[in-house]
C-alpha cells in the first residue's frame, strides 16, 4: 500500500510541477519597484510560435520525450525547464511523503512550502529575482508551522529564534559591509523565512551546504569559462537545495559530524 502511495504522490508531484512551470513563466516582478503581477488565464502556448497546446503536449515529462523537445508546429527547441520542474516537483512531493507522511497538517505544509521554494529556486534562477510575494507567503506559512509545532511540544522556541537569528542576520552582515555587493536583500529576506522554517540547528547545516555547492558549481562554471569571476551568480538556488538536504537528511549530517568529537 506505501508503494502504492509513494508512486501516486511522485506522480501527483508531476501534476503540480506543472503549474509550477506555469507560475514561473507567467510571473512578472519588476526589479525597481518589486511589484508583483500573475496572468493565470488562457490556456499554455508555444512560447515561439504560440500555438496553443493541446492535450497530448501537456503531459508531464512524457510529452516533452515524446516531441523531442520540440513544438509540434514551428519545431523550434522547448525549455529544459519544463520537464526539469516537473521532475524536481515529484521528487520532491515523494521525499516529503516518505519522511514526513502526509496524513498529517505538517506535511500538508510542508508540501505547499516546497512547492514555493521550486518557484524561486527557478525563478531567481531565470530572472536573478528573489520574488517578495513568494518569500511572504513562504515566511508566513513556516510562522504558523512553528506555532503549531510549539503548541504540540515539537520544538523549542529558542531554536526559533536562533534560526531567525542565523538564517537572515548573517546575510543581513554580509549586506551592510560589502554594501549590496556579494549579497542582496532578496537573499536576507530569504534566510530570514529560510530560518523560520529550519530552526536550528538545521539551518546552519543548510547554509554550509549550500556554500559548498555554490562553490562547487561556480568553479565548474569557470573552468567552462560559462562565467567570469566579475559575474554575479543567482545564491538562492543554493540555498534552496541546501534546505532540501537539511530537510531529508539534517539530522543524519548533525549526528554524523558530531560523532567525529
Amino acid at each position: 500500500m506505501m508503494y502504492l502511495i509513494y508512486i501516486i504522490s511522485f506522480i501527483l508531484g508531476l501534476i503540480i510541477g506543472s503549474f509550477l512551470n506555469v507560475v514561473i513563466f507567467r510571473l512578472k516582478v519588476q526589479k525597481d519597484t518589486g511589484k508583483t503581477s500573475i496572468n493565470l488565464k488562457g490556456r499554455s502556448k508555444c512560447p515561439h510560435c504560440g500555438k496553443k497546446l493541446d492535450f497530448f503536449e501537456l503531459i508531464p515529462i512524457f510529452s516533452y520525450l515524446f516531441l523531442k523537445g520540440k513544438c509540434s508546429s514551428c519545431k523550434k527547441h522547448i525549455s529544459y525547464q519544463y520537464p526539469l520542474v516537473e521532475f524536481v516537483s515529484g521528487l520532491v512531493t515523494f521525499l516529503t511523503i516518505y519522511y514526513f507522511g502526509i496524513f498529517n497538517l505538517n506535511g500538508y505544509f510542508l508540501l505547499i512550502i516546497s512547492y514555493i521554494l521550486i518557484v524561486i529556486f527557478f525563478y531567481d534562477l531565470r530572472r536573478m529575482i528573489i520574488p517578495d510575494v513568494l518569500v511572504a507567503i513562504f515566511f508566513v506559512l513556516a510562522i504558523i508551522l512553528d506555532i503549531i509545532m510549539l503548541t504540540r511540544g515539537e520544538i523549542q522556541i529558542l531554536d526559533l529564534f536562533w534560526g531567525m537569528l542565523i538564517g537572515g542576520g548573517f546575510f543581513l552582515v554580509i549586506v551592510l559591509i560589502s554594501k549590496e555587493k556579494w549579497m542582496g536583500w532578496g537573499d536576507v529576506k530569504l534566510g530570514f523565512a529560510l530560518g523560520v522554517f529550519m530552526l536550528f540547528p538545521k539551518i546552519i547545516v543548510a547554509y554550509v551546504l549550500a556554500f559548498v555547492i555554490g562553490a562547487i558549481i561556480s568553479l565548474i562554471l569557470l573552468g567552462l569559462k560559462e562565467k567570469e569571476l566579475s559575474d554575479a551568480v543567482p545564491f538562492a538556488p543554493f540555498l534552496i537545495v541546501g534546505a532540501f538536504l537539511a530537510l531529508y537528511w539534517g539530522q543524519n549530517i548533525i549526528e554524523w559530524y558530531l560523532r567525529g568529537f
